[in-house]
């Protein structure tokens, strides 16, 4: 959270329908995305890598979250809306739709109680960085651990494990 707070605070107000001001909003957009993954890897928490297309429209990337000693990693999207910045993007975690009943339709993570009135107040200020902060960070803190607990996503390794396992007693115990 300490990162978060440390981070400038967006300037123009301009969204996709705004000609060369969104070009501007971009460059801000940019520059806020590149201090946080700065200051996320000067402090050994280097959890998302994110592209967007030329326009800035569509964005997509990595995240990850650790849980049991174990890193979980996920993709994720979201597109930016006509109405931007006033309303905040919709991230997106196709991977895990219907796995959570804190998620919408296509995957969409769930927003609405805490951060998009926390967007709300803070229109213009609040760009992509502070979405991936203060919304997928803490979504992530929250649901995958019970995602993981409850068996609805397995890590890699342990699916690994699970299946070397099989084969070992697949091959101690030939069948007939």
């Amino acid at each position: 959270m300490e990162v978060i707070q440390r981070l400038p605070l967006l300037t123009i107000r301009a969204g996709p329908r705004d000609g060369t001001q969104w070009v501007e909003r971009l460059k801000e957009e940019y520059n806020v995305l590149i201090k946080f993954i700065q200051a996320n890897q000067a402090n050994g928490n280097d959890w998302f890598s994110i592209e967007s297309d030329p326009q800035g429209l569509k964005w997509k990337g990595k995240c990850s979250y650790v849980h049991n000693m174990l890193r979980y990693e996920f993709d994720f999207q979201f597109d930016i809306p006509a109405s931007y910045p006033a309303t905040a993007p919709e991230i997106e975690i196709p991977e895990l739709e219907g796995k959570t009943v804190k998620m919408y339709r296509g995957g969409k993570i769930c927003l609405t109680i805490h951060f998009k009135p926390l967007w709300a107040r803070n229109v213009p200020h609040f760009g992509i960085a502070h979405a991936i902060g203060l919304g997928l960070g803490p979504w992530l803190a929250t649901e995958v651990p019970h995602l993981v607990d409850d068996g609805f996503i397995t890590h890699p390794s342990v699916i690994a494990q699970r299946q070397q396992a099989a084969a070992a007693t697949a091959a101690a115990n030939p069948s007939s």
